[in-house]
């Protein structure tokens, strides 16, 4: 192991020692490089949560002791995970599930121009779908602006859009979930504010690689995911500017959310209540409020020499190996974080994961990555293959990675991979399940690809494909 600090991982994390069982009979240290999809809990995060969870207990309307211990520990977390992201003094903190959740949740606020026609709002190509498909389905719709070839390009359409037609908001994601390369915050807000455009940015792969603050770069909301950022307990955050927030149509109906209730009238309170009806998840926004102050206290800079270092060491590696295409959407992306995702041509991305996963013990995800618009573009409607990094990845692994598909390349795999339930896996899989788990077989994720692959995040084989054909999925 290289004795180069960027090498090692940042923070303690999670399961960093677990065992996996291979094909062949052996175990090895599971290699997680899926972290843009659910990063590892903190070992911090676990020991706050194990801490609290004795205190557990109703919020905001307990008399107890315990109901007001959760209570201060609810409203305390809120005002930790707005911190951690720089909100300004008046803006509001929403407790959510996850970004997609937060993004839904401002499309129902976004508020109608002077003459009542629903807010415009302005995307682009490149978005994860929990960017797209919320604004699509409101009630003004989205105008979807394609991505340039260059982000200065990207930046200069932006501008031109801007100046056509009147937007209400500017909905950007703040690092792109299958290449991590992002657009410039500061020019994207100079640019929309100077349109009397509002900017809400998709935060859930960039908030847990870079230090980001609304107050700095005077974006109006950011929204977060816990599970991305090493707090896997189910929630998330939208922060931003209170007008709309306090004017928007409540989120969810129900208790919490109201001042009074008649049969006839209901009298809708402010953000953030306005928008958390029903019973908090307390222990979820302790665990996100752990996970931001524990993120906040690395020296500045250390995220990002570390994530630097092993995304170049990856990159160059892949570009090594022959027939191995690294995905970009810009060619002149600077600063990318540690998302890195790669085709092998002539290669089924599905069989690739599962024999790195079979055969190797690395975890990477494979399909379209809930972003079907930028994959089609790009040339790879069939899907992908995406690794990516996170505050407790070492060099090590990415090295394993890399000396695997090489393997892959050279001699192919060595056991029998098939297709079920739309998703590749092995044949006769010999390797044991988790003592205690309860599970009969490794059937959880043949049928989350089924199900993701007919819901639109991954590729759908075609039901004649054999096992055996390397290329057999389709676009869905």
């Amino acid at each position: 192991m290289s004795a180069t600090p960027e090498a090692q991982s940042c923070l303690p994390v999670v399961g960093s020692d677990t065992l996996v069982p291979l094909v062949d009979g052996r175990t090895v240290t599971y290699a997680n490089l899926d972290c843009a999809a659910s990063a590892p809990a903190l070992q911090a995060v676990a020991d706050r949560v194990t801490q609290v969870l004795p205190l557990y207990a109703s919020v905001h309307r307990g008399a107890g002791y315990l109901s007001q211990v959760s209570t201060a520990l609810y409203e305390a977390s809120r005002q930790t995970i707005g911190a951690f992201v720089g909100a300004r003094p008046d803006d509001v903190t929403v407790v959510t599930r996850n970004t997609t959740d937060s993004l839904n949740l401002l499309a129902g606020c976004v508020p109608a121009d002077a003459d009542g026609t629903p807010g415009r709002v302005l995307v682009l190509d490149v978005e994860h779908h929990a960017n797209l498909l919320p604004w699509q389905r409101s009630t003004g719709g989205a105008t979807v602006l394609h991505g340039a070839e260059t982000v200065a390009e990207t930046l200069e359409a932006i501008r031109a859009e801007l100046a056509r037609a009147p937007y209400a908001l500017l909905a950007l994601t703040g690092a792109s979930n299958v290449t991590g390369e992002l657009l410039p915050v500061a020019d994207v807000v100079a640019i929309a504010h100077e349109a009397g455009t509002r900017v809400a940015i998709d935060g859930a792969q960039l908030v847990p690689h870079r230090r980001f603050s609304l107050a700095e770069t005077g974006v109006d909301y950011i929204s977060y995911s816990g599970h991305k950022t090493y707090a896997p307990f189910g929630s998330g955050a939208l922060v931003g500017r209170r007008d709309w927030l306090d004017a928007g149509t409540p989120y969810l109906a129900g208790g919490g959310a109201v001042r009074q209730v008649d049969l006839d009238q209901v009298q809708w309170t402010n953000a953030p209540a306005r928008h958390e009806a029903g019973s908090p998840n307390v222990i979820g926004a302790v665990a996100l409020a752990a996970a931001c102050e524990t993120l906040a206290s690395l020296s500045a800079g250390t995220l990002e020499a570390h994530e630097a270092y092993l995304r170049e060491r990856l990159v160059s590696g892949l570009e090594s190996i022959p027939g191995v295409q690294v995905v970009r959407a810009w060619a002149d992306a600077s600063d990318p974080v540690g998302v890195v995702t790669f085709s092998v041509v002539g290669h089924d991305p599905g069989l690739v994961a599962a024999y790195l996963s079979a055969e190797h013990g690395i975890g990477v995800r494979d399909g379209r990555f809930c972003a079907h618009p930028l994959l089609a573009r790009l040339g790879y409607a069939s899907g992908a293959v995406r690794a990516s990094v996170g505050v407790g990845t070492t060099q090590e692994e990415v090295d394993r990675l890399v000396a695997a598909l090489e393997t892959y390349v050279t001699d192919g795999p060595t056991a029998r991979y098939e297709i079920v339930d739309a998703c590749w896996t092995v044949a006769d899989d010999p390797r044991p399940l988790p003592e205690g788990s309860g599970l009969s077989g490794l059937i959880a994720t043949a049928a989350a690809g089924f199900i993701a692959g007919a819901a639109g995040c991954g590729p759908v084989p075609e039901p004649q494909a054999s096992a055996a054909r390397a290329g057999s999925l389709v676009d869905a």
